[in-house]
């Protein structure tokens, strides 16, 4: 690998991070939503946000992260893009969970700033860490299957 196509790796990888953060904004609005508005169970919540962010991330990546992927027909994109982000939920959902038992034993009898609750904030902590680990297998699955047609 050349310096300029590392250049160019890190590149595509801060532009996939960036989709990532935008992509992680859709996942925590949407997993609080239900959560504590709507009182949907956390494990539902969580995969629920998950597709929501995965729609946002797919289209963004495909218009700026891989703007010179365009060998593999739209539909084609979709699907690979779709299946590595459903293996990136069956490791993030389990992944959430210990984190989320993990924080529920640390935040318990704590005071919580803002006047959030401890399950609350256990579960976005869980969420934000499964989140961080799951994007990694996300970015280099896709980057050599769903974008692999760049250079």
């Amino acid at each position: 690998m050349t310096v300029r196509s590392k250049r160019r790796e890190l590149k595509r990888f801060a532009r996939f991070s960036t989709v990532g953060a935008i992509g992680a904004v859709v996942d925590f609005a949407v997993f609080n939503l239900l959560l504590s508005v709507i009182g949907v169970a956390p494990l539902i919540s969580q995969a629920v946000s998950f597709l929501a962010a995965v729609a946002s991330n797919f289209m963004l990546n495909r218009k700026w992260t891989y703007p010179d992927s365009r060998s593999k027909a739209i539909g084609t994109q979709m699907a690979q893009y779709g299946l590595v982000n459903l293996v990136g939920l069956f490791i993030r959902t389990p992944i959430f969970n210990w984190l989320a038992s993990v924080f529920d034993r640390w935040v318990v009898g704590r005071t919580m700033p803002l006047g959030l609750s401890a399950y609350s904030v256990s579960h976005n902590l869980a969420l934000g860490g499964a989140i961080g680990i799951v994007l990694f297998w996300n970015f280099f699955i896709n980057r050599f299957w769903t974008y692999g047609d760049v250079e």
